[in-house]
């Protein structure tokens, strides 16, 4: 323009052809009728209540998750599907907030043990509808459960759900949460922004159930078998991640209702859908939640002294293989002083200055001691507790089992072998590291060692475990 006059004209045909002299005055300011056509208030883009979800967000109409839970008389003792009482409380959940409720799947609510919800929401369905997708279940445009095979476009409903206000509760098979990943850590990075932006509300947390667990994917196999979204989990900020492992049906009822009625949250819980023993009645189950790890006293046998081994636990499978492992310590060394800890909240691992929830060192010296063996049974991969607990004290003696990538379409207790989480493994693992069971210990470990020989054998020769093993039961 500024050598060339032919571009100079063009530009100045190009502008005129907006006819500002319809827009503007003779002093170039815009004309008051056309002013006033702009939006005010919160009808501007850039202040839509939509945008701030918080500004419309409502408090869920919870029913008392106490009603959801199972009476259990005595630990370890009845077998129940973790996650069919979960169904029940969503269903009730979704039944008292019928605008701003959704559940969210993959297709698989109902494989998940949540198929309750469908008695007060059918699936959202705007396709055309064929006869055979009557083999779909109940299919509607007004339904509230949101179902589709493809995690990444659920999380996306989601997180739009949750950012104009709502609320949503999300289940997905454990090792293709790692399909939203990346989305993951996105809403991660926003939740965190958020944190230091005054005019932002806070929203509904983001609630994730991880289940169809690593220990239960005897029948899918190897490719089933990943429970490393919760390494992932731990790389955000501690302002806005949390991680769960309720080992039963009252702990899950109890974290599950603390989870949906938080806000600006990132909730992962770990609960499998498959038959598991059952550990806490509901008032303890409530206090092991409050407290996010707990000393089983029913399980220990320090009676309040200092111990001769610390057993720990997180995670369904592991706490019953911990728990059988113990009772054989004790048939074969009555003086044995074992003290059982089950942790709930992965994140009361970490030290009270790196996350709200982290246990001082006084705290974590008093229940893991100073200079005794700690054997770690973990859910998922066992570097994990090491990332978690470095700086501690003990952690010399800290000796972590967890899943190792072995395995296929093994029986469930030869999967716990594979990767050495079993019943014999512990045991072993606690008479290698006490001094005076070293040698002392030698015949009862050969014993363990035959165990699993013959149970190895029994699955491959039968297609099942054992039925003592299958069938075990707490004995105290």
């Amino acid at each position: 323009m500024h050598n060339n006059p032919e571009h100079l004209r063009q530009l100045e045909a190009w502008m005129r052809s907006y006819q500002p002299d319809q827009l503007f005055d003779e002093n170039g300011t815009l004309l008051s009728e056309i002013k006033d056509i702009a939006p005010r208030g919160d009808k501007r883009l850039g202040s839509s209540p939509y945008g701030n979800g918080g500004l419309l967000r409502h408090d869920l109409k919870m029913p008392d998750f106490r009603k959801y839970g199972l009476k259990v008389e005595k630990p370890a003792t009845i077998e129940v599907e973790n996650t069919k009482p979960l169904g029940v409380f969503l269903r009730d959940v979704m039944k008292n907030n019928m605008t701003n409720f959704r559940v969210f799947g993959p297709d698989e609510n109902t494989s998940n043990k949540l198929g309750a919800i469908y008695e007060v929401s059918k699936k959202f369905w705007i396709a055309d509808y064929l006869a055979e997708d009557a083999d779909g279940g109940e299919l509607s445009p007004d339904g509230r459960v949101m179902e589709m095979l493809s995690e990444h476009t659920l999380e996306g409903w989601l997180e739009g759900y949750l950012l104009t206000g709502r609320h949503g509760f999300f289940s997905t098979y454990e090792s293709f949460a790692h399909v939203i990943d990346s989305m993951f850590n996105q809403h991660a990075k926003w939740l965190e922004i958020c944190n230091h932006i005054h005019w932002r509300q806070e929203i509904s947390s983001l609630n994730l159930l991880i289940t169809s667990t690593v220990w239960r994917q005897d029948h899918n196999g190897f490719t089933h078998q990943d429970p490393g979204f919760l390494d992932v989990v731990l790389n955000k900020s501690p302002d806005v991640v949390r991680i769960y492992l309720p080992p039963d049906v009252n702990t899950l009822l109890s974290v599950a209702d603390h989870c949906l009625r938080s806000k600006n949250y990132i909730n992962v819980i770990v609960c499998d859908k498959q038959l598991h023993l059952q550990f806490h009645d509901m008032d303890a189950a409530i206090s092991n939640c409050t407290k996010g790890l707990d000393i089983w006293h029913w399980a220990s046998t320090d009676n309040g002294e200092e111990p001769d081994v610390v057993l720990v636990t997180a995670g369904d499978i592991p706490t019953q293989e911990s728990l059988a492992a113990s009772c054989m310590l004790r048939e074969n060394f009555p003086d044995l002083k074992i003290r059982f800890i089950n942790v709930i909240d992965l994140f009361k691992l970490l030290p009270e200055t790196e996350h709200p929830h982290g246990l001082s060192d006084r705290d974590f010296d008093s229940l893991f001691t100073i200079d005794k063996p700690i054997i770690f049974n973990f859910h998922g991969y066992p570097w994990l507790i090491h990332r978690l607990t470095y700086r501690r004290t003990n952690h010399k003696n800290l000796h972590v089992r967890g899943y190792k990538e072995k395995g296929n379409i093994n029986t469930p207790l030869d999967l716990a072998m594979c990767n050495q989480i079993d019943r014999f493994s512990i045991a072993i693992d606690v008479i290698d590291r006490i001094p005076k069971l070293r040698v002392a210990g030698a015949h009862v470990k050969e014993m363990l060692k035959n165990e699993q020989i013959s149970c190895r054998n029994y699955a491959y020769e039968q297609g099942v475990d054992r039925p003592d093993v299958v069938s075990w039961k707490w004995p105290y």
